[in-house]
């Protein structure tokens, strides 16, 4: 549904390239040779076996990371976030306001507060919106934030996959060319690192379609420049679109923003994956950004818990949360003003975890030290007893 739309709002922009280095306020001291992974980062110890992922949107900028002006996410065409309530809420363009106010996404500060959020809950991981190696503009730098997401997932010993979206390549004049340097990119930057999602020895690879290369002998010839071909899984009933002609480059689906899923599909792939979502109430229409789409009701939570339990009835071993954070279309789970943090303790409890809401208030609490002191010792002591689960060393610190 969602990602149809945005992705034409994005063209315009897409070449339009930023720098990287980004300057967020309290911003900490950068360190170098950064770990690829927390050595002592503990799992979290679940009796639900499911693999659950939420999808992940790292387009989001503020006028501090974007040359003094906030980029569409946080405004479409009608909102502007410098305009402030009484209360300190900022206008933006979504029917839920997250805890911590709008955010850039390649803040070090939120990625990190994110990931302790997942961690507690039980979540694995995420399966992160990826636009191609030419995506930093003036929109969002979805390239570097998913980098410096990349490098939070590693520090909390969570893991991740890249959803791409070809969509980008219809204003390229050889799709195949461009794909295979995305490709090239991710198997060099990403694939053979401990935190990216195998299945089976592979790489998962996900695409939100195919949208524009949509031939078996298209996706063949682009994975032809990789040693070893991903796990490569199309949006429910796209897959024909990379297979057909004797090639066979997809080996499954998955599910996406269905209130009513027929996992019955399933069983004519070799990997498929559920999908839940918590509603949907887009602000496109508001955001004077087209008509919007169908609204599906959250229920106060029932439809989600409905989609989550469809899918642990389904057997099927894998699940995407569908969304942590697109405010746009109004599927967040991630901590807002409006419904607190409902879904995540009901996916502690679908995970089968023993923290609780008090947990995640604390990690919260954690991240209002982070931005206020990034440098103190005592900030950098508390995430490690974090994301090592030690949340009575935790509490300590931060009382």
């Amino acid at each position: 549904m969602r990602k149809f739309i945005l992705p034409l709002l994005l063209l315009s922009s897409l070449m339009v390239l930023n720098s990287c280095g980004e300057s967020y306020p309290n911003a900490p001291e950068k360190k170098q040779n950064t770990k690829e992974e927390n050595a002592e980062a503990k799992t979290v110890s679940k009796t639900n076996d499911m693999n659950v992922y939420v999808h992940f949107m790292p387009w989001f900028e503020t006028d501090k990371t974007n040359n003094g002006k906030w980029p569409f996410h946080w405004t479409m065409n009608t909102r502007d976030p410098n305009v402030v309530d009484v209360t300190g809420k900022r206008q933006i363009a979504s029917h839920y306001y997250p805890l911590t106010g709008p955010y850039a996404s390649g803040d070090a500060a939120i990625l990190d507060y994110q990931c302790l959020l997942m961690k507690y809950c039980g979540v694995d991981g995420v399966m992160v919106d990826w636009y191609g190696i030419n995506s930093d503009n003036d929109i969002a730098k979805h390239k570097s934030n998913t980098e410096a997401l990349a490098n939070a997932i590693a520090k909390a010993g969570l893991k991740m996959a890249i959803v791409y979206e070809d969509s980008p390549l219809a204003d390229v004049s050889d799709k195949v060319s461009q794909a295979r340097q995305d490709v090239r990119y991710l198997a060099e930057t990403f694939f053979h690192k401990d935190f990216y999602v195998k299945v089976d020895g592979r790489p998962l690879l996900m695409i939100f379609g195919p949208q524009q290369l949509l031939t078996g002998k298209d996706w063949y010839r682009v994975f032809s420049v990789l040693k070893t071909k991903p796990m490569f899984l199309c949006l429910n009933e796209h897959s024909g679109r990379a297979n057909g002609d004797g090639y066979t480059n997809a080996d499954g689906e998955f599910s996406w923003v269905n209130p009513t899923p027929d996992y019955s599909v399933a069983s004519k792939f070799k990997m498929y994956i559920a999908g839940a979502m918590p509603g949907f109430k887009d602000y496109y229409k508001e955001g004077g950004a087209g008509n919007g789409y169908t609204s599906y009701d959250a229920e106060n939570g029932a439809l989600f818990q409905r989609q989550l339990d469809a899918a642990k009835k389904s057997g099927l071993k894998w699940l995407q949360i569908s969304t942590w954070n697109d405010y746009g279309e109004g599927t967040t789970i991630e901590p807002t003003l409006e419904y607190g943090y409902k879904y995540l303790t009901m996916l502690q409890k679908f995970m089968g975890v023993s923290y609780t809401q008090a947990d995640l208030e604390l990690i919260y609490r954690w991240y209002q030290l982070r931005v206020a002191e990034p440098n103190s010792p005592r900030t950098q002591q508390a995430y490690d007893a974090l994301v090592r689960l030690d949340v009575a060393k935790a509490k300590e610190i931060l009382k």
